[in-house]
């Protein structure tokens, strides 16, 4: 302790000499992303790694086969070496560095490199694309006002959902992947059977366009029973899936609806063109509270828990408990451990070229305004782990933030066109971007590069989603082709 103690004495910040960091142990604390420090004040060779740091650290959490880590100093993520990153951004140890920990994904997702299936069958642009909650199976709604379903297996047409009379706007899958939902521009909203590709009927009530369709959480009842859908005629509906009734119209939205989300914790949340984002009791539809600070149109809406919300009780491999009791046990777990003891945030990104992250159960402030993009954002993403904000815009740009405190991290340049949307890999280290330059660009969160770029669609991709087990990535493009990208 002796050196450290006297490095300390010192308020050292490790001097450079003749390119060289001159030799000194420093003092260092783990504490838990959650607040909870581990083990005791340790003194640590200025030279030592993420790797050795995470050696050390599952000795001390006593684990019995060796888990991984990644370790922040001051919000930034450590990816040298201790004293290379404490002089790089000028980080005193004055007092004992703390340095927080965060468990990663157990199992590591290889990046996407070429494209495997060019999926043709559509007439018209493909406009929405999603994976099943178990990764099994492939959902696209058209401009030609069918939606398809693909195999996976034989990467080939599976099923053509005939019954809307207008595009298909959305796609979005029940929690336990017995149900596809499917809304469009014929203000109806379709439920659809994906084993055999037979409409289980249709919602009708809206008088406008289907923008947004969410499902209520595995955690919260299995079989999935009811939904919510946002509409360009102000209202968000929540109906009955077995019935196709609705139950109850929410409606204090004055402009059309962009985005609706079923938050775990027993709130719809919809945003609108009125620069309006409500909170609403998902049990009865009343209003709980009103998010505002944007000043123009709100585009999207993303919760931190969103992927354990999306795949409710199927594990990275697809798999669930056949009993509708453990599955739902096992859905509420795998919620209760992505939101890791803190109440649920959202972020939202608007025509205003900003963004805000909430905690809209707790309190109608933010607890960030985040700015930077110079066009409007159309999409954002948490990271399945909720470590991460990633936002999509129109200013040909992708920006990183961090998801618990709304800093901003890093941006992602590459794309020659607006970016339409992105999506993670699920587990947490790698995002797609999909882009009007069409193509597909694939980044490295570790290092804040391209590590990949996806040419092959002949036209705007709009449209890109990553499959749960991390196997395969969709993307869908104006060209009217589907594109399945594999390692």
């Amino acid at each position: 302790m002796a050196r450290g103690t006297a490095a300390l004495g010192q308020g050292l910040e490790p001097p450079l000499k003749k390119g060289r960091l001159e030799a000194a142990n420093i003092i260092v604390q783990f504490q838990s992303d959650t607040g909870d420090t581990v083990g005791p004040q340790l003194d640590l060779p200025h030279d030592a790694t993420p790797a050795q740091l995470e050696t050390l650290l599952n000795g001390l959490l006593q684990q019995k086969e060796k888990l991984p880590y990644s370790f922040f100093i001051e919000e930034q993520p450590l990816a040298d070496d201790l004293g290379v990153h404490l002089h790089k951004h000028k980080v005193s140890v004055e007092a004992a560095l703390r340095i927080v920990y965060q468990l990663q994904a157990v199992f590591r997702v290889r990046p996407v490199s070429r494209c495997t299936a060019s999926l043709a069958g559509h007439t018209d642009a493909v406009l929405a694309v999603g994976f099943s909650p178990d990764g099994r199976h492939l959902a696209s709604g058209s401009g030609d006002t069918t939606a398809r379903l693909w195999d996976l297996a034989t990467q080939t047409p599976l099923h053509t959902c005939k019954g809307h009379s207008g595009w298909v706007l959305c796609v979005a899958w029940s929690p336990d992947a017995a149900i596809l939902a499917t809304g469009g521009m014929d203000s109806s909203l379709w439920l659809w059977d994906p084993r055999t590709g037979r409409a289980l009927g249709t919602c009708k009530g809206h008088t406008k366009w289907v923008t947004s369709v969410a499902w209520e959480p595995a955690h919260v009842a299995l079989p999935c029973r009811r939904l919510a859908s946002g509409s360009k005629d102000s209202t968000v509906r929540v109906w009955d899936a077995q019935t196709r009734r609705c139950l109850f119209s929410m409606g204090s939205h004055t402009k059309a609806v962009s985005a609706v989300r079923w938050a775990g914790d027993g709130h719809i949340i919809s945003a609108a063109r009125d620069c309006a984002i409500f909170v609403w009791d998902a049990q009865d539809g009343h209003l709980v509270r009103s998010l505002k600070g944007h000043g123009h149109w709100v585009n999207t809406l993303a919760l931190s828990a969103e992927f354990a919300l999306r795949t409710g009780a199927f594990d990275h491999t697809g798999a669930a408990p056949a009993e509708p009791a453990a599955a739902q046990a096992q859905a509420l777990q795998r919620y209760e451990a992505a939101l890791g003891g803190r109440p649920e945030r959202l972020a939202s990104g608007s025509d205003d070229f900003t963004m805000f992250l909430w905690e809209p159960s707790t309190s109608d402030k933010p607890l960030a305004r985040m700015t930077g993009h110079l066009q409007l954002i159309n999409q954002v993403q948490f990271s399945p782990d909720g470590r991460w904000v990633v936002s999509a815009s129109f200013d040909k740009a992708v920006k990183l933030w961090d998801g618990l405190r709304g800093t901003f991290i890093a941006t992602l340049r590459g794309h020659v066109g607006p970016v339409y949307q992105v999506a993670w890999s699920a587990d947490s280290r790698l995002l797609v971007s999909a882009s009007k330059d069409s193509t597909l660009k694939v980044w490295d969160v570790a290092t804040r590069k391209l590590k990949l770029e996806l040419p092959g669609h002949a036209d705007e991709v709009f449209t890109v989603d990553w499959s749960p087990d991390g196997a395969s990535v969709a993307s869908g493009s104006k060209d009217r082709l589907l594109r399945l990208w594999r390692q």
